[in-house]
């Protein structure tokens, strides 16, 4: 998921939305969250998710989707 600039304040919805199901996610930032204002480098929905791409433009979608798959256990032989 993408959360944009929910990513910095959004403890009620978004956050609590992700820890009360049981459906790994991945947080995905088309821009690189770590060299942006001191506001964005925050994330609170970083601790409840899988894993945290930023910075690699649409590619971190796909990075993403091969992170799910593999703690998934799909596309494993």
């Amino acid at each position: 998921m993408n959360p944009g600039a929910l990513t910095h304040y959004s403890y009620a919805a978004v956050r609590d939305a992700i820890s009360s199901i049981n459906i790994p996610t991945v947080e995905v930032h088309l821009s690189d969250i770590n060299n942006r204002e001191e506001f964005i480098k925050l994330s609170v929905i970083k601790d409840v998710c899988l894993a945290q791409i930023s910075g690699i433009g649409k590619e971190g979608y796909l990075k993403a989707l091969k992170a799910l798959q593999e703690i998934c256990g799909e596309g494993k032989e």
